[in-house]
């Protein structure tokens, strides 16, 4: 018996009980007692050699003699993921910039709200047509030329705005924020890979949501800082004009330091894998990946298709939150855009937390499906309560309710991220990352545009409660996710004496050279 033979039959036990002892050939294998199967081997079995490499794919990675599959932690991830987290900061500070002082803007260049609207939905239409080139780049490419784009776009589009200050520059401006959202679609779909292949996996999530927490953060300067560089002087176009300048200059000397900080920090994978999922599916020889495999295995998976809707129509109602949050916000308390960027920035300061904290929490207990569904129905509350508390005349309140919405709502987007790199692997965490935000992208068009319409014709209430609607139903299709925890399975059995690693034959290919069995895969208690 062969040690490939070994592992299979351990795989089976019931007990995964093991003992050796010296007893004759015919009872070398299993005697039954009590219902509990024990095998007895001769030592000689354990002292074989290592079987010729042709057998090597029925072994537990975690046993092999490879070089390849050792793993270590290297302190440059921290500086990897800290430079990525600044300039995707900075990207989605650009986004949201001009909504978040929607009047001044309308007023500046002469242009209705629906146009300036389009400057923050131009990052939504542009994500959907270009994330299938951009997720085969960072396959084929790698990570470091995908977020090299990232950036360099990001600092260029920038620099063409410094060029749009003028009343009758809207179209510059629009160029340019149409660069940046070309630059956002190397960079949304980046924090599970950069998790997944610089960090352990006691601290994959919470890296993962780190990652995003930078793009959170850019939101929440985005609503702070506009109101307070560029306020309302009608009066004085000029000076107007002068302060949006600086916001516009500022911003594209820090996205251009960005840009030469990812060239000397970002490297497409660390020497060693830092855990064993990741060993595994680096045996694989590269040429055997098929991005188009992948897309077709992804859209084949239920529980992903679910997990596809539900996160973008979270996700959308955050972003159409966060686009119409000035008309909202100004429609009952005029004169408030000061106090309309600080409601913003506590919204998505909250999320931050949340963000973080359901990452750690992701991290010790793995309760993906669990988690993701309480997060999803006390934002739906959240939703709730924002809608009705809207019109009560209390800023305070205002203040209140929009930082619960945060926590959750924002809270959920790595918990989504997280959730489909499990339920997927060993697919490509680009590819399902790239899939959730451009699901995302499209409920972030279609919502920004109806709920946009509805608060313009009947006022915010009825746009809001367009919103909840979806939310609910979000919270039905997420309930219907089943659990399939596979990479948490890869790296668990590798670790756990007496658990055996999902295994491939020679004869079996995945679309990742990596063959998992869901039954002997970890699972959530279903809800």
């Amino acid at each position: 018996m062969v040690a490939g033979e070994f592992l299979q039959e351990q795989h089976v036990l019931p007990d995964g009980a093991v003992t050796e002892g010296n007893t004759n050939e015919d009872s070398a294998y299993k005697e039954l007692s009590n219902g509990s199967v024990h095998i007895t081997l001769d030592p000689k079995v354990l002292e074989q050699e290592l079987p010729p490499p042709d057998e090597k794919e029925a072994m537990l990675p975690g046993e092999q003699n490879n070089e390849t599959l050792e793993t270590r932690l290297y302190w440059r991830r921290f500086a990897v993921l800290a430079v990525f987290s600044l300039y995707s900061l900075v990207n989605a500070f650009q986004w949201i910039q001009y909504s978040i002082i929607t009047n001044i803007f309308m007023d500046y260049y002469n242009v209705s709200s629906i146009a300036i609207d389009w400057l923050s939905v131009v990052y939504m239409v542009a994500y959907v047509p270009l994330i299938f080139p951009a997720t085969w780049l960072l396959d084929k490419k790698g990570l470091r030329m995908t977020a090299l784009l990232g950036a360099g776009l990001n600092a260029l589009g920038a620099w063409v705005k410094c060029a749009s200050v003028g009343p009758g520059l809207f179209w510059v401006t629009m160029t340019a924020q149409i660069i940046c959202s070309v630059a956002q679609v190397f960079i949304l779909g980046l924090p599970s890979r950069i998790a997944s292949v610089w960090f352990g996996p006691r601290e994959v999530s919470t890296a993962c949501a780190t990652a995003v927490l930078g793009n959170q953060l850019g939101v929440a300067i985005g609503f702070l800082l506009p109101p307070v560089l560029v306020p309302n002087t009608a009066d004085d176009k000029d000076l107007m004009g002068h302060n949006i300048s600086i916001m516009f200059y500022g911003t594209a000397g820090v996205s251009t330091l960005l840009f030469l900080l990812t060239i000397f920090v970002i490297k497409d994978r660390p020497p060693l894998p830092p855990s064993k999922a990741q060993a595994v599916l680096s045996t694989g020889p590269a040429e055997d990946y098929s991005y188009k495999k992948s897309i077709i295995n992804l859209f084949k998976n239920k529980p992903f298709i679910l997990l596809l809707i539900s996160y973008g129509i979270m996700t959308g109602s955050f972003y159409s939150v966060s686009t119409l949050l000035n008309q909202m916000i100004i429609s009952h308390y005029p004169g408030e855009e000061l106090n309309t960027g600080r409601i913003g920035l506590t919204l998505v300061v909250a999320g931050m937390f949340g963000s973080i904290l359901c990452g750690i929490w992701l991290d010790r207990t793995k309760t993906y499906k669990l988690t993701t569904l309480i997060v999803y129905v006390l934002s739906f509350i959240g939703m709730v309560v924002f809608t009705f508390t809207l019109n009560l005349e209390n800023l305070l309140v205002i203040f209140f309710t929009a930082g619960v919405l945060g926590f959750f709502m924002t809270g959920y987007l790595p918990i989504g991220f997280e959730f489909g790199v499990e339920i997927t692997y060993p697919e490509s965490e680009g590819t399902s990352s790239g899939l959730l935000n451009a699901f995302a992208q499209v409920f972030g068009i279609i919502f920004t545009l109806i709920q946009g319409q509805l608060t313009t014709d009947y006022g915010p209430l009825s746009g809001n409660i367009f919103l909840c609607a979806w939310i609910l139903l979000g919270i039905v299709l997420t309930a219907l996710i089943k659990s399939d925890l596979k990479r948490h399975g890869v790296n668990v059995s590798n670790i756990n004496k007496g658990q055996a690693a999902p295994t491939e034959l020679p004869s079996e290919k995945a679309s990742s050279d990596v063959k998992l069995e869901s039954s002997s895969l970890p699972h959530e208690t279903s809800i």
